[in-house]
């Protein structure tokens, strides 16, 4: 991707009456009012907001509205990363601030594959939630114990969160589609006394029964005292151990008011885990407080998100992406969940529910958008998409090409936000805004309050050139620690040895002249012919252009003493991979990237590894091209991929 090539003006520019009534603008008239300042414009806020964490998230818990008791001190032992405190003296509860809002509004919605319930109120959230927190309470879980749910993406995961958070208690939860494996790598480290579960769950049209796995979880899981069963399926729980059915539990419990311990800011809330593909999951704590004052500010200021409007995420259980959505209630807005393939039934169900929920932020991954692109479909001819104001996308770099679709394609009048950070900080490091333009491949913007940078090998700064991003300040959900990691070795080995007391991501990236953003790819993924590091995103924004490939992976093979770029494609159709068309990848990928990128090898395969949440796993790949073992075979969707690449005899010369 040659960030250079961009075009002169930008793809979309926010309307002056839509920046002047944003939440962002108010926001800076607060901070100019209250500090007596004249910041004007995106970059000016930014700074002042890293130049000054404690006033700039004052402000922020302000603004937002928490509900709790802020005490007196905004940041303590600001200068130590890790260490700083935000909010030491603070006590809120998390469930509280997002149980907020008037009974008769919609809180959730949902849809599986095109079927629909019925809207839930706030009114009927609160009280399934009241119920649960009983039936948690009756089964002695209190603060510090851990509430684990292998469930879809419903209203009944959000219900047991927020129960369990109202107690004190912290959650973790795992989508259906994991192996028993996965669920207990995770779940068994973390010793969780009470499970969530669903009897199964549907995908693709297909009715895909748990009962099976189930019972092997719940052996597998010793601490566990009670199981609750969802009946999803109409299953329910079929003689299981230590089970009862959801709904009989939630009928029978006490309709007592609603009540929240308010416990400190850095109180535990999440247990969620590393994608594990190197070996067992790390099990990384967030904080309630944390976790809540960076989503309301994502929302609120970066998302513009009003009280009333709809927020969409396609995500499952299994990734950070649902924690993310499920704040969402906090800033007053209905949440439109989804649970099941968004190809079935076909490529248009979730441009549907845009139209039927009236959705106004739809969240997604890069690989649909690319996706929908390869299908044929224009949903702008489509479909009416008239609510829809903003598109979030994640998961994976979003190529040039893919900005181009959306405006062309699928709607021009909308704010398309790539966004980009992780399960590591539970939130983003860049992302969109509403005073800022698109520009064409570019994230944005840095957030507020992020002192996001991208440095050198030897650590310095840079602009317009590839780099690693760091953090150089400390930020609010930055994790508690992790699971089992008493003297917080593992946790500082994980983001600060590269460079001491700083932050750094493992992702490459470079700041373009614009100050927006463009992600590379993995550091671990990045490639090295020659001693020049590159990116693998920067290869499949040109190899997966071309109608006939489908996918593409890239690793670097030792070879000869140097490292040599091969690359895997997924045909699509009836395509083949014969001499001409290898020729075709090359000269796009010489021209659109450079030489240094161009292959040595391109083999066809049949498909790609890749992780619960739909992320490619170059990683494993490059294990098993070099005879490795690949540690974790459980946190991949797809294992039985990696037989397509051992022993390739393309790659033996």
């Amino acid at each position: 991707m040659n960030t250079t090539k961009t075009m002169e003006t930008p793809l979309w520019s926010p309307l002056a009456d839509a920046v002047a009534a944003s939440n962002m603008s108010a926001f800076m008239g607060l901070v100019n009012e209250r500090h007596g300042l004249a910041l004007a414009g995106y970059d000016a806020l930014h700074a002042w907001s890293v130049e000054n964490p404690a006033l700039f998230w004052d402000a922020v818990w302000d603004v937002a509205g928490v509900i709790g008791d802020k005490g007196g001190t905004v940041l303590a032992d600001p200068d130590k990363m890790p260490g700083a405190r935000f909010f030491p003296d603070a006590r809120l509860n998390f469930a509280e601030n997002l149980l907020r809002g008037e009974g008769a509004d919609v809180a959730l919605l949902f849809n599986n594959e095109g079927e629909t319930r019925e809207p839930v109120t706030r009114a009927a959230l609160a009280r399934d939630v009241a119920r649960f927190a009983a039936v948690l309470k009756s089964w002695g879980v209190g603060e510090g114990d851990r509430v684990a749910a292998f469930m879809p993406n419903c209203p009944e995961t959000i219900v047991a969160m927020l129960a369990a958070a109202s107690i004190g208690a912290v959650f973790s939860s795992c989508s259906p589609d994991f192996g028993v494996k996965g669920v207990l790598d995770r779940f068994g480290q973390i010793e969780p006394k009470v499970l969530v579960a669903c009897d199964g769950y549907r995908y693709a049209g297909k009715v895909l029964p748990a009962h099976d796995k189930l019972a092997e979880i719940i052996a597998g899981l010793p601490s566990l005292e009670h199981v609750a069963i969802v009946p999803f399926i109409g299953g329910g729980p079929k003689g299981l151990a230590k089970t009862e059915d959801w709904t009989t539990l939630l009928a029978a419990a006490p309709d007592d008011a609603l009540t929240f311990v308010r416990l400190p800011f850095s109180h535990p809330l999440y247990i969620m885990y590393s994608s594990g593909t190197t070996g067992i999951p790390k099990c990384i704590v967030h904080s309630a407080g944390g976790t809540l004052l960076q989503h309301l500010k994502e929302h609120r200021l970066h998302g513009d998100l009003k009280p009333g409007e709809t927020l969409f995420y396609f995500t499952t259980c299994g990734w950070m992406m649902w924690n993310w959505l499920v704040s969402g209630l906090a800033a007053g807005a209905t949440l439109a969940l989804y649970d099941g393939s968004p190809f079935h039934p076909s490529e248009r169900v979730l441009f549907d529910y845009i139209d039927r929920a009236k959705i106004d932020v739809f969240g997604t991954s890069a690989k649909f958008i690319d996706a929908v692109k390869k299908s044929g479909l224009v949903p702008r001819e489509t479909h009416d998409l008239a609510s829809m104001r903003m598109i979030l996308s994640t998961g994976s770099p979003l190529v040039p090409e893919s900005f181009d679709f959306v405006y062309e394609d699928i709607k021009s009048d909308v704010a398309l936000c790539s966004i980009s950070g992780g399960t590591d900080i539970v939130s983003c490091f860049v992302l969109g805004s509403p005073l800022l333009p698109v520009w064409r491949g570019e994230i944005q913007a840095k957030g507020l309050g992020m002192a996001v940078e991208v440095w050198d090998e030897a650590g310095r700064p840079v602009t317009g050139e590839k780099g690693e991003l760091v953090c150089t300040r400390p930020f609010p959900s930055m994790p508690v620690g992790f699971w089992n990691d008493p003297d917080g070795a593992k946790y500082r080995g994980a983001y600060f040895e590269r460079f001491p007391g700083v932050w750094c991501h493992g992702d490459f990236a470079e700041i373009t002249p614009h100050g927006g953003i463009v992600i590379h790819g993995r550091s671990d993924a990045t490639l090295n012919p020659g001693g020049v590091r590159i990116g693998t995103a920067e290869i499949y924004a040109q190899v997966e252009q071309l109608p006939e490939v489908q996918e593409a992976l890239a690793i670097g093979q030792d070879w000869q003493g140097d490292v040599r770029v091969v690359l895997f494609v997924v045909m699509k159709g009836g395509a083949a991979l014969d001499e001409a068309m290898q020729k075709r990848i090359r000269d796009r990928i010489r021209s659109g990237a450079s030489p240094r990128h161009v292959p040595a090898k391109i083999v066809a395969v049949a498909d790609i590894p890749r992780t619960k949440s739909g992320k490619i796993t170059e990683l494993a790949v490059r294990d098993i091209v070099h005879g490795r073992e690949v540690k974790n075979r459980e946190a991949l969707a797809n294992p039985e991929a990696l037989a397509l690449y051992r022993d390739l005899p393309e790659l033996a010369s």
